[in-house]
């Protein structure tokens, strides 16, 4: 993936940005998104898998000011390969469970919003909902959730009650492959849809807790969600309350027509990756298209664009620091998302150029953590807050409140009045 070429300081830093401050979230794997990156002498391989490493990233983004940080994961181990296991040696294998970090993470942390990632596609609705309500709980009101879905057949065959063909990323294109696509991001959206009506499955005041009357809870405020659909049946309610958001934050990745439709009908936030400011605004087009024919028009959402980026103030040494750790690894660095490498300010322009086109906001995923995530805090936070285009203190302390989200009202509530 080719890098963004620098913009014109004399053109796009010179005009107005937007008269919304953008949004801004990073995310976290691991030692960073470069494979080579747990090589740099910083990395800390020795601390990944310890409360103190995540803990240490997550305070660095909320030094920022970020709206918040999201957690990868997935149900095999990371491979270079985006079909199969690559058996490389290498490179990070192993990773902790996201959920779980985001919890440990929560109490020492005060602002920042928390986004583990989840694969709908062999994980149970309704324990995920509890997961994140407890994550709400825990946090005072910053959870939200990634989801996301999985054809591969190896992570399959760790369950064992489904099986999915071998499909090559171009296969996926054909009509057997979108058959597939469509049917995977169908189930993630009635499982979000699960989710959502378990979160509600209590009214906000069913908890009592009238030590002298001996109740504790109003049964009358708890409700059968009743879902029955093609892919899950589940009664409710849940076991965990109704959440401090009412509704922690739903998000999910996107590249294409079928999960841009997932985005528009079931999240509060998609993540999108485009390659320049047109495609950026083609891709809010659709977006919001598909938002207005599923009946949400008038309903918020934010449409995040994803960026890997490589940051150093001097010019052309992110590029060259970039280069190094490519022949580190062996192969050039590719992603889904751009790859930028280039000055605090080269990526400032960018990002209000971005946003311009339509985009609220931007998760940044830095090459490496050890480096990129301070000079995103440190370097970019302050020249956008010269710019007038991002925060300079926290104006909320619940994720929906950073993004301007209101909490909504419990539907079950609302059909009984």
């Amino acid at each position: 993936m080719p890098s963004s070429p620098p913009a014109d300081p004399s053109s796009s830093s010179a005009a107005p940005p937007s008269s919304q401050p953008l949004h801004l979230a990073v995310a976290l794997d691991g030692t960073g998104w470069h494979p080579a990156s747990w090589r740099e002498p910083g990395a800390r391989p020795d601390d990944l898998l310890t409360a103190g490493f995540w803990t240490d990233a997550v305070l660095e983004a909320e030094r920022g000011l970020l709206d918040f940080v999201t957690f990868e994961d997935s149900l095999s181990p990371q491979s270079s390969d985006r079909e199969r296991l690559d058996g490389r040696t290498d490179q990070v294998r192993g990773r902790l469970d996201a959920v779980l970090v985001a919890t440990r993470v929560a109490p020492v942390t005060r602002n920042i919003g928390l986004v583990p990632t989840v694969v709908a596609t062999h994980t149970e609705p309704f324990h995920l909902s509890k997961a994140i309500a407890t994550l709400d709980y825990v946090s005072g009101g910053r959870a939200g959730l990634r989801v996301k879905v999985s054809a591969a057949p190896h992570e399959a065959a760790h369950f064992g009650r489904r099986e999915f063909p071998a499909l090559r990323a171009d296969e996926l294109t054909a009509p057997r492959g979108q058959a597939l696509v469509e049917e995977l991001f169908d189930e993630a959206a009635d499982y979000v849809e699960v989710v959502r009506r378990l979160w509600d499955s209590w009214e906000d005041d069913a908890e009592i807790r009238d030590a002298a009357t001996g109740r504790f809870i109003d049964r009358e405020k708890l409700h059968y969600i009743d879902f029955e659909g093609r892919h899950f049946s589940v009664k409710g309610p849940s076991i965990t309350p109704r959440p401090p958001q009412g509704q922690p934050v739903v998000s999910a990745l996107a590249h294409a027509p079928v999960p841009y439709r997932l985005v528009a009908r079931s999240t509060d936030i998609g993540y999108v990756t485009p390659h320049d400011a047109t495609e950026a605004a083609a891709i809010v087009l659709e977006v919001t298209a598909e938002r207005e024919r599923a009946g949400l028009g008038t309903e918020p959402l934010h449409i995040f664009g994803d960026l890997v980026v490589f940051l150093d103030p001097e010019p052309g040494s992110a590029r060259a620091r970039k280069e190094r750790l490519d022949a580190l690894d062996g192969s050039a660095l590719t992603s889904d998302a751009l790859v930028f490498t280039g000055t605090p300010s080269e990526l400032a322009d960018l990002l209000i150029e971005w946003q311009r086109a339509g985009l609220s906001g931007f998760r940044l995923r830095p090459g490496t953590v050890d480096h990129d995530l301070p000079a995103i805090t440190r370097e970019l936070v302050p020249e956008l807050q010269e710019r007038g285009a991002f925060r300079r203190s926290y104006e909320a302390s619940t994720l929906r409140g950073l993004l301007g989200l209101s909490r909504p009202a419990n539907r079950y509530a609302s059909a009984q009045a």
